[in-house]
């Protein structure tokens, strides 16, 4: 059996740029934990739970399916692209303030899915937000907190 071929990938990460080598089958997901970008969830590894989710330029995208390779040339932005601790942004604010978390491990790919629809639908309605957040799997909170919060930034509550 041969040797599997490794291809040099370069993107650009919360503004930074990341260069790499990787395996054709490497995942955007892999990718990025394996660059200690960690607050990037790995959950179902299938697409299904949405915890993995970034934004690939402004899109939000399952970076279990995408493979690195596919990421070439692309802005990818985490949940540390959001804010920080001493200045969260007003999602993040209105997910603690509206009780939106709990084990918090859906919470990143949440708050990216969120991000991506109030870029694209600053105010959005009750319906948009749970369509939006549809492919994020929540165990713990159920979604009415979710949509609470979201709803609230759109308001311009936060």
């Amino acid at each position: 059996m041969g040797e599997k071929e490794y291809y040099n990938i370069k993107l650009t990460v919360n503004g930074k740029v990341v260069t790499g080598s990787v395996r054709a089958e490497i995942s955007l997901l892999d990718f990025l934990r394996d660059n200690n970008y960690i607050e990037v969830k790995k959950g179902c590894d299938k697409g299904d739970c949405g915890a993995c989710t970034v934004l690939i330029d402004g899109k939000a995208t399952v970076s279990c399916l995408t493979s690195a390779l596919q990421a070439q040339g692309k802005n990818i932005y985490t949940l540390k692209s959001l804010g920080s601790w001493d200045k969260l942004h007003p999602l993040q604010k209105a997910f603690v303030k509206y009780e939106a978390l709990q084990c918090g491990f859906c919470t990143p790919g949440m708050l990216m899915t969120a991000k991506a629809l109030l870029d694209t639908n600053p105010h959005p309605a009750r319906e948009s937000i749970k369509e939006a957040i549809s492919g994020n799997l929540c165990r713990c909170t159920g979604y009415r907190k979710i949509v609470d919060a979201i709803e609230a930034v759109g308001r311009g509550e936060l």
